[in-house]
């Protein structure tokens, strides 16, 4: 059963005017329940068991449940929905995955339904078991709302029997379908009925000798022996070839609503032509972009090209990935680690600017779609010795203080992150705390690593040495702000850094260039990139960034980090 939604006028009327895709997804659906007059809606999505769940499920589980939401919302919660997520379990094992324990006893396997080889892990009754229930627990991790179905029980309670019945009846119309789409090789064995093998078990790629509709059942002969078999296409004795068994499975269950990687748009139209075929209606959905890797290479599973679930929850908390799959899912995307920080400081600020927008602009905000309507409180705090403002304190500017406290352990971090807003401690912002120790991790697997720190030239030397003296200048709790305002001041005078198009800028008092910025990142920082300096002071001490000015200015940044990499064997 789904939680009611607590819905109120104001947001029924800007979700029925807003652009954001989920909404312009759900629209499509109440023009389908209009044409064909049902009273649910069916939302499916579809996992093969082969092998563990990966990214790309969360991916299309987050999505449609996106969809979902929209669509109640839209619908004033006045029409029942359900999201299945359908597992093909009745495939025959084609393979021996390299993950796995044991392979000399799934081999034995091979051609078999995944319900009936055995689990390399030995805690449940089958390979597709052990996987179904980790597919369960997957989603039941990220509080998805959905009901689980095997293929496997599904056939053999007879819940398909009816559409198979009607498939075998139309088998020359399928046949018509599929037949020019496969390779002639191909064509000429092709059927859409895999049988069970009676004595062996394995799921048989053959070709059909007969077809008898008024039986339900099938002829064909073990390809080995030459002996011939009449086995009903009903009960789970044989299943579909993939195509024609999505189509089914849209038939029988009535599904309204299934998405799919741009890779199936081919196999998404066959399908729906057999599902026209069946005198239905084929779902509604679209094709979402793939993921790219590093170098911009579709991410393949048998490459091990990408991110794993496991990769991503381990520098960044679900909710930013959920941001990942928001965004633009019709668009290509790098699909690698260096896109963790930037998604988990954009789900901060998107959260963090929620309060204040008006109704139109949250439905707008993806952070209503990853929380279904009901966004969390953004967790701010307040600065020691300023006005009452609040912030937030970005993943990036955490990485840095890490960088320069050489924190390894919460505790240390912590301790720069009190005193710059006392009070404040892993029970009161827990968020912080998840982000204080993905800081840690990241930091230590992928950003010192990658640090190339450099000498400063005379100049660069002379402005740091100014800058130094300037933050001796400021009080023990200065602000962000104050301190910001010391790093402009030093930098106006000096005309390489001066910026005389900048807004608001006069010849009197001229803008700074990011050429200062990237001055202090690549001498103190060891980076092209970072956060915004004056709340690193603030957070990390202005005794401590006067200590971190002299080192880098005596070269003893350049030499900790050069002994660092030989230590790794990568000086």
């Amino acid at each position: 059963m789904t939680t009611p939604l607590a819905l109120d006028r104001g947001v029924i009327d800007a979700a029925r005017a807003s652009q954001a895709w989920p909404f312009e997804e759900a629209r499509k659906l109440i023009a389908r329940l209009e044409r064909s007059g049902k009273k649910e809606i069916l939302f499916e999505t579809g996992y093969g068991p082969s092998g563990l769940p990966h990214i790309g499920t969360f991916g299309e589980v987050a999505r449609t449940s996106m969809v979902r939401h929209a669509f109640r919302v839209l619908t004033e919660d006045e029409v029942p929905t359900r999201l299945v997520a359908f597992s093909d379990d009745m495939d025959g094992l084609r393979k021996v995955p390299d993950n796995i324990p044991n392979k000399e006893l799934v081999a034995a396997y091979l051609g078999k339904p995944l319900t009936q080889v055995p689990d390399p892990f030995g805690t449940h009754p089958s390979f597709g078991a052990h996987n179904n229930a980790r597919l369960r627990a997957f989603l039941d991790a990220f509080g998805f709302d959905y009901s689980f179905q095997s293929a496997t029980e599904s056939y053999k309670a007879g819940i398909f029997d009816a559409t198979l019945r009607l498939v075998l009846e139309r088998y020359d119309a399928v046949m018509a379908i599929m037949l020019p789409s496969l390779r002639a090789e191909r064509a000429q064995s092709y059927s859409p009925f895999l049988p069970v093998h009676p004595k062996t078990g394995i799921v048989m790629q053959v070709s059909i000798d007969e077809v008898k509709p008024e039986a339900g059942t099938i002829v064909w002969r073990d390809p080995d022996t030459g002996e011939r078999f009449e086995t009903p296409v009903t009960g789970g004795h044989a299943k579909l070839q993939w195509k024609p068994d999505w189509a089914m499975r849209w038939v029988a269950l009535g599904v309204d609503y299934e998405m799919a990687g741009k890779d199936l748009i081919d196999s998404v139209k066959l399908s729906g032509q057999i599902a026209r075929a069946l005198g239905a209606t084929p779902p509604d959905g679209f094709n979402y972009e793939l993921f790219l890797d590093e170098k911009g290479q579709k991410i393949s599973k048998s490459k091990g090209n990408g991110l794993t679930i496991e990769d991503w929850l381990a520098y960044g908390m679900p909710e930013s990935l959920a941001l990942f799959m928001y965004s633009k899912p019709r668009e290509a995307k790098r699909l690698y680690f260096d896109v963790i920080p930037r998604q988990v400081d954009e789900y901060a600020a998107h959260l963090a600017a929620y309060p204040r927008q008006t109704e139109p602009q949250r439905l707008s905000n993806p952070v209503w779609h990853i929380h279904g309507g009901n966004p969390p409180a953004p967790e701010t705090i307040a600065e020691a010795g300023d006005n009452g403002g609040r912030s937030q304190l970005s993943f990036a500017l955490l990485l840095n203080i890490v960088a320069v406290a050489n924190a390894e352990s919460k505790d240390m971090l912590w301790g720069y992150i009190r005193r710059y807003a006392p009070g404040v401690g892993p029970e009161t912002h827990p968020r912080l705390d998840a982000l204080v120790g993905y800081a840690i991790r990241y930091f230590q697997d992928f950003v010192k690593p990658a640090k190339t720190y450099r000498m400063p030239d005379d100049e660069e030397r002379a402005a740091l040495e100014t800058l130094s003296a300037a933050l001796a200048g400021l009080p023990a709790d200065a602000t962000a702000e104050k301190i910001q305002e010391v790093l402009y001041d030093v930098a106006r005078p000096i005309p390489r850094y001066q910026d005389f198009k900048a807004k608001n800028a006069t010849p009197e008092r001229p803008g700074v260039s990011n050429a200062w910025f990237n001055t202090i990142y690549q001498i103190l920082l060891g980076e092209e990139r970072g956060p915004r300096f004056g709340s690193f002071v603030a957070v990390y001490g202005i005794p401590e960034t006067r200590a971190l000015i002299a080192k880098a200015l005596g070269g003893e940044l350049i030499a900790e980090h050069q002994a660092f990499l030989a230590a790794r064997g990568t000086a």
